[in-house]
């Protein structure tokens, strides 16, 4: 008679089927939501990456979560908030997997249903994004009908506990043995009803690394999709009709510990709520221009490459978030074109000529709304769509194909990535995404200065200290910085040369320092005379406010 007994055979006679142990169903639960997860990121890879479960549930915890606690994680951890989201939404979806797996350990159509609600989950918040559309749900329901298949087999095949020694299994006979015959423990889990300790461990084994292959792999090939769409190296810039003019001599200081003037692309900083970064092919990207007042046009990238009014700029942006003292700012040599023209042959006109739209809302492909006041964009500033940046087509999560750069707002209100679509309507009528978040409206940024050099808590000899920063009040100038060290005066610091009145401007003071610990603290003055407020503000609803301070231990020389 063959060793390999099938589990109904070995089910005591009137009783119920042996049920697996506690941590085997556990674990089947989490193997089972891995094989789920894996499933339904291979169909998103080829349908749509933002499909993917954990990222459309991401999105909407994004979305969902109150902007108080949104500044409290930016503050902690700053951009590092997207990668702890997904990894604390792993984490919870393990301990819910482990419970369905102990759910399903008696009763089978408990696990399924558990399962069945995670792939509901993932399928409406696919579904419910600004960007979904109703195929989206496809990568969640083939995850959940993976995951219960997956679950089933698994826990058929997982270990049971062995019954008492000289007991019988439950509702059957007594050991023919005899009672109470000594067995091996290995020897009593092994002979457990229903149990092959090496299926299971080959059904479990392969499960794990088929996920992991799978979900790796198309994580692998989304990463590359997306390079390849923007085929940054296939993508050669054209010489702008307006260049801009040679950085001034003495406008970057070039000193240790202070940033430079420009800011390195992988250096730039990134505050969005895409977790993750939008794929654009910008052989097949339209921008569409629309709304109130305006005669509907609609470009391709090529349009926007073989313009002649192609310019260059230099423009400092800042983050809404940006905390007093922060590095949520740079400053880029931006290549695009001037969205007033564009706008202009739409037949857009200001507010105060007659136009009927004061708010300019800019669509991002990953559903992102922002709004821009109409009269900002068309008074004269540089206001571009940019397609390069520092002499490189723009980088994937910086907005490739084509960005909005505002000079003089924050980029919640002026610097959309991914840019698919302009409409032009009021304020009235749209509030973009920030707004019913608490959000002002509108938002020009606040004169600010920072110290960079030395660094808050930094211990220095006494004697010549160099004190060293940045200042930046874009779209009007900075006109002085003062330093205070504890209670004394402020003293004006030397201001390198300026770039133009978008941009940051770098400073430095030297500082005859004595032993002891002392504090320092910086402010500007903008062009228009404004002296920077001391008054403290947090970052909502429309931009911190007051001055950097920092603690400096001045040792004996």
């Amino acid at each position: 008679m063959s060793d390999q007994i099938s589990t109904a055979d070995r089910r005591p006679r009137g009783g119920p089927a042996p049920a697996p142990s506690r941590a085997a169903a556990a674990l089947c639960g989490v193997l089972a939501a891995g094989a789920a997860l894996a499933a339904a990121q291979v169909a998103a890879a080829f349908l749509r990456p933002e499909a993917a479960p954990v990222l459309a549930v991401g999105d909407a915890v994004v979305d969902l979560t109150p902007p108080a606690l949104k500044d409290l994680a930016v503050g902690l951890v700053g951009t590092a908030d997207k990668p702890l989201l997904l990894g604390g939404i792993a984490v919870l979806l393990a301990g819910f997997a482990a419970l369905v797996g102990l759910a399903g350990r008696w009763r089978p159509w408990a696990g399924s249903a558990g399962v069945a609600a995670f792939a509901l989950v993932g399928a409406a918040a696919a579904a419910t994004r600004p960007d979904g559309g109703p195929l989206d749900v496809l990568p969640a329901l083939l995850g959940g009908a993976v995951g219960h298949a997956v679950l089933r087999l698994l826990l058929a095949a997982a270990p049971h506990p062995a019954p008492p020694e000289g007991a019988a299994p439950e509702g059957g006979a007594a050991p023919e043995n005899g009672a109470g015959a000594e067995r091996p423990a290995a020897d009593r889990a092994d002979r457990a009803p229903g149990f092959d300790r090496r299926r299971f461990v080959l059904l479990a084994g392969s499960a794990a690394a088929l996920s992991a292959a799978a979900g790796g792999g198309a994580y692998a090939y989304t990463s590359a999709r997306a390079r390849a769409d923007a085929a940054g190296r296939a993508i050669r810039l054209p010489a702008p009709a307006s260049p801009a003019p040679p950085l001034p001599d003495g406008a970057d200081l070039d000193l240790d510990g202070l940033a430079s003037f420009f800011t390195p692309n992988e250096d730039f900083y990134r505050i969005d709520t895409a977790l993750s970064v939008p794929r654009v092919d910008a052989t097949t990207w339209t921008l569409r221009v629309h709304g109130r007042g305006v005669r509907e046009r609609e470009y391709t990238f090529a349009d926007l490459l073989d313009r002649a009014d192609l310019i260059e700029r230099d423009i400092t942006l800042a983050c809404v978030s940006n905390p007093v003292g922060g590095g949520y700012v740079g400053t880029a040599r931006w290549i695009g074109v001037p969205l007033a023209a564009l706008l202009a042959e739409a037949g857009v006109r200001p507010p105060t000529d007659g136009g009927p739209a004061d708010q300019l809302i800019s669509r991002s492909a990953d559903g992102m709304t922002i709004g821009t006041p109409v009269a900002d964009v068309l008074d004269g500033r540089d206001a571009l769509l940019a397609v390069g940046m520092n002499g490189r087509p723009l980088p994937v999560e910086h907005g490739f194909p084509v960005r909005m750069v505002v000079p003089g707002l924050y980029g919640y209100v002026s610097a959309c990535k991914w840019l698919v679509d302009l409409e032009l309507t009021t304020f009235a009528d749209v509030d973009a995404y920030w707004v019913p978040r608490g959000w002002s409206a509108r938002g020009p940024v606040k004169t600010q200065s920072r110290i960079d050099v030395p660094r808050d808590g930094a211990e220095v000899a006494a004697g010549r200290v160099t004190v060293a920063g940045v200042a930046w009040a874009q779209h009007v100038g900075v006109d002085g910085v003062e330093v205070r060290v504890d209670d004394g005066p402020w003293r004006p610091a030397r201001l390198a040369a300026e770039d133009t009145a978008d941009t940051w401007r770098q400073w430095v003071l030297d500082w005859d320092a004595e032993p002891g610990t002392h504090r320092l603290a910086v402010r500007a003055t903008d062009r228009g005379g404004a002296v920077q407020t001391a008054a403290t503000a947090p970052v909502a609803p429309d931009g911190a406010t007051g001055h950097h301070r920092i603690a400096v231990t001045v040792a004996e020389g």
